[in-house]
């Protein structure tokens, strides 16, 4: 394993390296030792490049920004990504295990500037970490500063492996360093035998992990981190795809951890739901753990305006929500559009949850100093507008929920630094409920939706008593649905409760609108944009076919051989 990890030297210790710290960039490390003479013991003796080595692990994990937000988002009822044909065969049921294109979580590298993401470079980060920390001879490394950086890299593995079995199932449950080159043969673990593993790693974190961090710290995993990544894998453990017996113990275990981060009393809702994804409010009250980005001193092509913007802006309008995810956005009433005998479909954007105004941008919308111009003929962002026609929307829509207005003249060096958030507080109150209506506790499951919906901002009408048994679920699936949008949950969440098949066998639907030039009035009309088809071997991603060549112990997911 020696051999391995100096033969790899220069590959890992440039991003080590690299300037690279959860808030701000310190050079000093790099006057420790020349960067082409880099030893084994140059690391892991000296307390501050063995700091530097957790610090830059951080970097290597995936998030929802890789590939300028082309995440699991357009690859559900919530995003289009413009002319991709990959895209429109994945939702037409044709994914291969030849080309997993955006859906290569096992493999990926990502493109531009940003560094190597998959989850399995991550994962051998801190398998070489563990096997390495015992070796710290230094007694500068204080034991408190020890138990921190082993809860961290346990949260960071466990996560890794999470995030793993969600996508594929069971995977290869591998604790010590590898090298991708090497010969060697694995099995794949069962989906409860990672869990029971990382659910460990877990346990062991929070009991090392601080509570708080200093300033110059925070972005770090601290204990409320690890018990919301508890709370996740709980809730999807006990979930009817992972427990299709409906063990109510697993659903129990569930509520307990979601009620044990409710119990800190240290997080609670962000007053204003469009700002808070902002870099301006980084670490507020409903943070949990978000993933900070510095642009200017470490470049990750995380170009959120420059993919985002429409065309009429000067943006790329890469990526558009579709009609459906409009659709499912409440009135101001508390009611589905087609249940509200207020709403107008000739009027379709008044009188909407403010979650919908902070998330999507729609024809008619003052921004940036003018309305969002949509509509044909002759819209500013539409297809036929003056600027860059060919990156205007395919769906009438573009989204604003991470983006930050202040930026203009989006480019690759003038971005903002959104953070991605990991875990906030809302997804927290949300498990409790989802965990309880399980239960069969419907009253909390109301009393804790009614809690997200009455933030400050959103004030949403609460849920009435009345609503109960699979009324009262739909409303579980919607709520999660536009409070977490595009923070990577709905892919996981069809699957987890298995009704992908009754959400996703659908017309994938746009926005056309029409504008009478002589009378201004327009006209608007709901189109079939893709068709979309779910299958049975759609509930998880195949592993790419080129890992199945080099190991035949490796077995493939049903229904991609």
């Amino acid at each position: 394993m020696k051999r391995y990890i100096l033969s790899n030297t220069r590959k890992w210790l440039i991003v080590v390296f690299s300037c690279f710290s959860l808030v701000s960039c310190d050079m000093d490390v790099l006057d420790t030792v020349p960067s082409d003479r880099f030893s084994e013991d140059a690391i892991w003796d000296d307390p501050a490049l063995i700091e530097t080595f957790v610090s830059s692990t951080y970097r290597s994990i995936p998030n929802g920004f890789r590939y300028s937000f082309y995440n699991l988002s357009v690859m559900v009822d919530e995003l289009n990504a413009r002319n991709n044909a990959w895209l429109y065969a994945y939702w037409g049921g044709n994914l291969t295990a030849d080309n997993l294109g955006i859906a290569n979580y096992w493999s990926a590298v990502a493109t531009g500037t940003n560094t190597n993401q998959n989850y399995w470079t991550t994962i051998n980060r801190t398998n070489i970490f563990f096997q390495n920390i015992e070796r710290e001879r230094s007694k500068e490394l204080a034991p408190e500063t020890r138990d921190r950086m082993i809860g961290e890299m346990k949260v960071i593995r466990a996560k890794s492996y999470f995030e793993l079995i969600s996508l594929f199932g069971g995977v290869p449950l591998i604790t010590k360093p590898f090298n991708l080159k090497d010969d060697f043969k694995l099995k794949r673990n069962t989906y409860n035998e990672v869990m029971v593993f990382l659910l460990k790693e877990v346990e062991e974190a929070i009991n090392l992990l601080p509570m708080e961090y200093d300033a110059a710290n925070k972005g770090r995993i601290s204990k409320g981190a690890a018990m919301a990544l508890k709370s996740r894998a709980m809730l999807y453990r006990a979930s009817p795809l992972n427990n299709p017996q409906n063990d109510r113990s697993l659903w129990e275990a569930a509520a307990n951890a979601a009620k044990d981060v409710i119990d800190l009393k240290k997080y609670r809702l962000f007053p204003d739901y469009r700002t808070y994804f902002l870099e301006e409010n980084i670490y507020n009250s409903e943070s949990i753990w978000q993933r900070p980005f510095n642009q200017l001193i470490s470049p990750e092509a995380v170009y959120l305006e420059l993919a985002s913007y429409p065309n009429g802006y000067n943006g790329f309008g890469q990526i558009h929500p579709l009609q459906n995810l409009v659709d499912d956005f409440e009135t101001t009433r508390g009611l589905m559009p087609e249940n509200d005998p207020l709403f107008s479909d000739q009027d379709p954007y008044k009188d909407r949850d403010p979650r919908f105004y902070a998330t999507i941008l729609h024809d008619g919308m003052v921004w940036k100093g003018r309305e969002v111009e949509t509509f044909l003929p002759g819209g500013k962002d539409s297809n036929e507008g003056p600027i860059s026609p060919w990156n205007a929307s395919e769906t009438g829509y573009y989204p604003r929920k991470f983006v930050n207005e202040r930026i203009n003249n989006p480019s690759s060096s003038n971005m903002s630094q959104t953070p991605w958030t990991f875990f906030r507080y809302a997804e927290i109150l949300l498990n409790f409920a989802e965990a309880n209506y399980f239960l069969g506790n419907e009253q909390i499951a109301r009393d804790y939706l009614n809690m997200v919906r009455s933030r400050e901002s959103v004030n949403q009408p609460n849920i009435p008593a009345s609503t109960s048994g699979s009324a009262l679920f739909d409303r579980i699936v919607n709520e999660r649905r536009v409070e977490l949008v595009f923070e990577m949950h709905r892919w996981y969440d069809l699957r987890r409760w298995k009704i992908a098949p009754k959400v996703l066998n659908t017309d994938f639907l746009r926005m056309d609108i029409r504008k009478n030039i002589t009378s201004g009035v327009k006209t608007y009309k709901k189109v079939v944009w893709k068709k979309a088809v779910f299958t049975d071997k759609d509930y998880l991603l195949p592993i790419p076919q080129d890992e199945i060549d080099k190991n035949e112990l490796l077995t493939q997911n049903p229904g991609y051989n």
